[in-house]
């Protein structure tokens, strides 16, 4: 599966020479895979209160290889590279137009919302995002 969200840059997300400044891309990164679960039908404040689970970053490897520049519309596409029964992988690109402007792939872990521990993903949600 992959999943495409629309990011504007703002005068806010720039630096002053109207650059995107480098951690931005983590937040685009967020919403795209948020927005991907919500397309799916799942809220993560619902995931917290219902399954007891919430998902935090593991571990991230980024590539800049062309700025992001103020008033660009830039497509954020995720999609899952992977899991295992803790944690789910993702790659993600930044891109405007056809220019890949930043690649990642961000592993995130889920955790019991109240220990802070290593959980198991709900399996109705791991079948719905196993590649």
């Amino acid at each position: 599966m992959t999943f495409t969200w629309p990011i504007r840059i703002y005068y806010e997300d720039t630096d002053a020479g109207g650059v995107v400044f480098y951690a931005n891309h983590l937040k685009f990164f967020e919403r795209a895979r948020t927005e991907m679960l919500r397309s799916m039908g799942y809220e993560l404040d619902q995931l917290t209160n219902t399954a007891g689970i919430i998902f935090v970053v593991r571990s991230i490897q980024l590539d800049y290889l062309r700025p992001a520049l103020f008033n660009q519309l830039l497509a954020v596409t995720t999609t899952i590279k992977g899991h295992t029964k803790t944690s789910l992988t993702f790659a993600q690109t930044i891109s405007h137009g056809d220019t890949v402007l930043c690649t990642s792939t961000i592993r995130v872990a889920c955790v019991d919302a109240s220990s802070l521990r290593p959980k198991a993903i709900p399996d109705y949600l791991l079948e719905q995002l196993s590649p």
